[in-house]
């Protein structure tokens, strides 16, 4: 067993496969999830696992190089759009939650949080670390 970072066997083993470029996906509970990609779901009930942990996990593991969010999330959860904006100073972009949920059809990743409020949800792209 590891004695840091993320236990979880299943993402673990999806986040060692990711290569420069890769899309991962963290939403809400509410967000449709695509047939494609891998999915870890870590929902367990409404709100726990909340979404800004799981985000602050992933981002101790990976290097991001840009992020997407839905242009809903500023109006409908502040506090989420508030979190992404912070993380992601220079490199969050926003887009219709329409096409968010059609780009996540691409990503090779799909993490589903518990979070019960709407549009918790964000498009990672993965970086190098060199």
């Amino acid at each position: 067993m590891r004695r840091a970072g993320i236990l979880n066997r299943h993402l673990a083993g999806a986040l060692a496969e990711l290569g420069h470029g890769d899309g991962v996906l963290v939403c809400d509970a509410g967000m449709p999830i695509p047939d494609g990609p891998r999915v870890v779901d870590l929902a367990f009930r409404a709100g726990v696992p909340a979404f800004a942990e799981i985000l602050d996990g992933l981002l101790a593991e990976l290097v991001v190089e840009g992020a997407t969010a839905a242009t809903e999330v500023r109006d409908a959860n502040p506090e989420a759009a508030a979190l992404l904006v912070g993380h992601f100073p220079d490199s969050l972009s926003f887009v219709p939650h329409e096409r968010l949920k059609e780009l996540s059809a691409r990503t090779r990743l799909v993490v589903r949080t518990g979070e019960a409020r709407p549009y918790a949800n964000v498009l990672l792209r993965c970086g190098v670390f060199f």
